[in-house]
């Protein structure tokens, strides 16, 4: 449960965790994504308007990246009346394929709540056919307007595969599936922490660019009513931007 005086928007014991990543942990909360900002009201509960399109659905996720960067966040939809409504049912308006790491829950960096998210979750954000599966699900049973492909800063899972490649190692078990999909987004003409931080982004775009091709998906982009993004998550800044 988060501490009551982070809930008031006050310090609390999150802002030095997450302050100290940006190597200054003085800082003003504005000061973590550029200038203060004074967070709009949220709407919050089981009888708010839900993003319909895919351009409200990124900018409500837009908003919510820019409340937790700023230390402005508002846990919606997470009061007792929800709870009892998400029983019946759901309703998310976004996709996130993310990544396993722990440092970057879909939740928290976008500021969302019980049932305003589909959260798929792979290391490296790679795709197989139960995650392809999963995404589709979110598409074409629940509705879902927008899916996020949302790589990160130092991902381990991307890390590991340019040094397998480099090196020619065969990384253990079921990790080298991993390494094997991720591949192609490597850039061999950079060298050392660019060619990481390089086939990070590629890989989402890589990402991105094969669940836009999917036929299922294809004709909905096609018609407006879907949009596939790919975004970075900045460790150092909290900050998500899009990409391509």
């Amino acid at each position: 449960m988060t501490p009551y005086s982070e809930r008031q928007g006050q310090p609390g014991r999150r802002w030095f965790v997450r302050a100290g990543l940006t190597g200054a942990a003085a800082v003003a909360a504005g000061a973590v994504c550029g200038s203060p900002v004074v967070p709009a009201p949220v709407s919050s509960g089981p009888n708010r308007a839900r993003p319909a399109s895919p351009t409200s659905a990124w900018q409500a996720l837009a908003a919510g990246n820019q409340r937790w960067c700023t230390l402005h966040e508002r846990h919606p939809d997470e009061g007792s009346a929800v709870r009892r409504t998400v029983v019946t049912g759901q309703h998310p308006f976004a996709v996130v394929l993310g990544c396993v790491d722990s440092r970057v829950p879909p939740e928290l960096v976008f500021d969302q709540g019980l049932g305003d998210l589909l959260s798929v979750r792979s290391a490296g954000s790679v795709l197989d056919e139960a995650v392809l599966a999963s995404v589709t699900y979110g598409v074409l049973e629940l509705g879902i307007p927008l899916i996020v492909v949302l790589g990160h800063q130092s991902c381990g899972a991307v890390t590991a595969a340019v040094r397998a490649d480099g090196s020619g190692d065969r990384l253990p078990g079921h990790m080298q599936y991993l390494a094997d999909r991720i591949r192609p987004a490597i850039d061999h003409r950079l060298r050392g922490a660019d060619r990481v931080d390089a086939a990070i982004s590629a890989n989402v775009l890589l990402v991105r660019a094969r669940l836009a091709a999917e036929p299922a998906l294809a004709s909905r982009i096609g018609a407006g009513a879907l949009s596939v993004v790919g975004a970075r998550y900045e460790l150092t800044t909290q900050r998500v931007r899009t990409l391509g």
